[in-house]
């Protein structure tokens, strides 16, 4: 049987618990897709499950909750062979095993077909960071040209993705970093006001804008959502959409203290269904054009898989982390 190689967690741990086997090359059902990785993005979500902190995630497990590639075996027909695609989340690298490998096994329906000539460290860089902003903004904040943006977490894979989605919609954007070194590269992607975070966003928000924003997008957690929902203007929405944080929940919540008058909050967590496939197409076609940009940090071989974690638990990236199970030989084609 044809065998792969993959990142293997037998069970919460440090880097050092991120193991590289010697697998089988899973055989795909009817309904199913076998993908050959090309490149795969690195998150937070994977972070957590090292540390024992995902829930229903059950080992041993190879991790990776998105994957870009091409079309290995489809049994179903649903995708010829050679297709290029992406998959993300419904239980990659929770329940079943995910995109850390040369080859992932994944349910047809949350596969999405493209055709791109972009590199595959870019390609990798894009399903789960590009469904999660374009989902927050457009389902959770439902933005309008002209609106402020308030991105607290700017520096994160999914803020820069959010900057320039919300750039290319006409929004007035405000990003946060807790590194003043890297508010230069926040700026070269078009965000407006640069806000060092120092606990106390909102004051410096009304400082800029007065009344405060017309749109937030809470993507640290809930130690800072409080002062998020004080920087939002009356009437103004915030949408929670991410954890870069260790702190999930709110304890007690009791939402007459909590919320400001006139203040909405929402939430976002989405899968790959919620990201239509012309809207990854066109994302890519502008990336291509020169017309977005993919914010892709480090690109690491399956080998360094450690290092990358290491990177992700120190925040030290500057953009979207990257894995490549492979050497790259084979470049798409149209």
């Amino acid at each position: 049987m044809a065998r792969m190689r993959a990142v293997v967690l037998h069970g919460p741990g440090p880097v050092t618990a991120l193991k590289i086997e010697d697998l089988t090359v899973p055989t795909p059902q009817h309904g199913q897709v076998l993908i050959a990785v090309k490149a795969f993005g690195l998150n937070r979500s994977e972070l957590h499950t090292r540390l024992g902190l995902g829930e229903g995630v059950t080992f041993p497990r190879v991790p990776g909750i998105e994957a870009t590639g091409v079309v290995a075996v489809c049994p179903g027909g649903e995708f010829a062979a050679g297709q290029q695609v992406v998959t993300m989340m419904g239980g990659m690298g929770r329940t079943f095993d995910g995109g850390y490998a040369e080859y992932t096994c994944v349910p047809a329906v949350q596969v999405i077909a493209f055709t791109s000539d972009l590199d595959w460290p870019t390609l990798g860089a894009v399903p789960e960071m590009l469904q999660t902003a374009y989902g927050a903004l457009a389902e959770g904040l439902n933005v309008q040209p002209g609106q402020s943006l308030l991105i607290r977490g700017g520096t994160s894979s999914v803020g820069m993705a959010a900057t320039v989605l919300a750039k290319a919609r006409g929004l007035i954007v405000l990003a946060t970093t807790r590194n003043e070194a890297k508010a230069d590269g926040l700026r070269a992607l078009g965000v407006d006001h640069v806000l060092l975070d120092d606990g106390d966003v909102a004051r410096r928000v009304h400082d800029v804008l007065g009344g405060g924003v017309d749109t937030a997008l809470e993507l640290v957690g809930t130690p800072t959502l409080p002062d998020t929902l004080r920087a939002t203007r009356r009437h103004g929405v915030v949408c929670f959409a991410g954890m870069l944080s260790t702190r999930w929940t709110v304890p007690d919540f009791y939402p007459i203290d909590y919320l400001p008058r006139g203040v909405r909050l929402t939430a976002y967590a989405g899968d790959a269904s919620d990201l239509p496939g012309p809207v990854l197409q066109e994302f890519l076609d502008d990336v291509a054009a020169g017309r977005a940009t993919v914010p892709v940090g480090e690109v690491f071989p399956l080998e360094r898989i450690r290092d990358a974690h290491a990177v992700m638990e120190a925040d030290r990236a500057t953009g979207k982390l990257v894995g490549l199970p492979r050497p790259l030989r084979w470049r798409p084609r149209r």
